[in-house]
């Protein structure tokens, strides 16, 4: 009897890359591969990337080297962003045999069929302007919670973002295409929808909106559990909101990115809001859902950034009822606007502010989780890998550990804080 491929993933980045791996291996078990586990040994080594950040570009060339000393024998496959901005770049690593850009990732089966160890490096990567398709990806690494990718690719020009360049023009699925989607997750067993995307609040295309489909599923789904995994601050509209907090199915957990707290930075960011739209949209969530957990994105060091806008943005996240913050360090990234400004933030600086305002994010959870001390709210528990414990989130957000209990996996449990 014929011997079966092997396939191992790996997946860096972001929860959409998460739902694209579980989506590709998916499909390659369909076509006769074997899925191993990434620290086995497989004939096969595909690792899915992401370019956001120079770390990531760097764990890709550590996850190479670490697959070749292992398996010297087996083919590595990179893909996603990175692979679609530097597909050159890539096929220089010792070790890479395939690159595989924005289009050519859903055709792996038929890439990796025709896969020769030894032959000089493939690059498959087109101009990103002809990626036209959407392709629905959902993750199944977790039975409990399922990130279900709705929307993708970008319209924005953010100075600092490579994301369009890597991933495209907005498109999205269709609403249809979702709910029989999530039918399938529900068949899986999931109790938690993530619903995720680039560029998620412009989802919607021939005359569709991101509020028609959270409606859809707010009605015709029968699945306890949706979160919206990050929304643009000038997209989160007023019915959006008020969906959500009128909903049983919507979480009350928003995450909306901000960048900065300067009106001036982000105008040098290019961002298409300013704070006072930013505060507006903060104090609706809280009007109408006092306990929903609020998260943001913020970026420090951007060119230009003096101590003065640094002070505003801080200033202005400490004054806001939010939850917790996701705190980045401005990178350089090639073929940006931002790398042609001249105000380069020196590097020391940079990871000062970051660690001010990560005290600040660990100070916003304290203050949040004690506010619901000794209150009663719905948890999903899963089990944690390789221990005796199991966690699970409430309904708006605060994680929760406790020893594990075979019956309360994948269950939903009012549980006091």
């Amino acid at each position: 009897m014929q011997k079966l491929p092997s396939v191992a993933f790996h997946t860096l980045g972001c929860k959409l890359n998460f739902s694209e791996t579980s989506a590709l291996a998916r499909h390659l078990e369909q076509e006769g591969f074997v899925q191993k586990n990434f620290e086995e040994e497989a004939d096969y080594y595909v690792i899915n990337t992401c370019s956001v950040t120079d770390n990531a570009d760097k764990e890709c060339r550590q996850l190479v080297r670490r697959i070749q000393r292992r398996s010297p024998a087996s083919a590595v496959v990179i893909t996603g962003c990175y692979a679609q901005l530097k597909p050159n770049e890539i096929a220089s690593i010792p070790g890479v045999d395939l690159v595989l850009g924005a289009a050519a990732k859903f055709e792996l089966a038929s890439h990796l069929q025709a896969l020769k160890k030894g032959d000089e490096t493939k690059i498959c990567s087109c101009d990103i302007d002809s990626v036209e398709n959407f392709h629905a990806s959902w993750s199944v690494q977790h039975r409990t919670r399922t990130f279900l990718k709705v929307q993708d690719g970008c319209d924005y020009n953010c100075s600092f973002c490579t994301i369009p360049m890597a991933r495209g023009k907005s498109r999205s699925d269709k609403i249809a295409n979702v709910l029989t989607n999530v039918k399938e997750i529900e068949a899986a067993g999931s109790k938690e929808i993530i619903l995720t995307g680039v560029n998620l609040g412009d989802f919607g295309e021939n005359g569709e909106t991101f509020l028609q489909l959270i409606s859809a599923l707010d009605n015709e789904t029968s699945i306890p559990r949706y979160r919206i995994s990050s929304i643009e601050p000038n997209l989160l509209s007023d019915d959006i909101i008020k969906l959500v907090a009128s909903s049983q199915r919507f979480m009350p957990h928003f995450h909306i990115p901000l960048q900065s707290g300067s009106d001036r930075i982000l105008g040098l960011m290019r961002r298409r809001y300013k704070r006072k739209l930013y505060a507006e949209r903060v104090a609706l969530i809280k009007e109408l859902m006092p306990h929903a957990s609020i998260g943001v994105d913020v970026i420090v060091g951007f060119p230009g950034e003096t101590d003065t806008d640094f002070q505003e943005t801080y200033s202005f996240l400490e004054s806001l009822p939010i939850t917790y913050l996701h705190v980045f360090t401005y990178s350089e990234r090639d073929n940006t606007l931002a790398d042609t400004l001249n105000e380069i933030v020196p590097v020391p600086v940079r990871q000062a502010r970051n660690k001010k305002l990560r005290q600040l994010s660990y100070q916003k959870q304290a203050q949040f989780a004690n506010q619901f001390s000794g209150t009663t709210r719905p948890v999903l528990f899963e089990k944690e890998e390789k221990t005796s414990m199991m966690e699970g989130y409430s309904d708006n957000y605060i994680r929760i550990k406790t020893p594990f209990r075979k019956e309360w996996v994948n269950e939903i449990i009012d549980w006091k804080v």
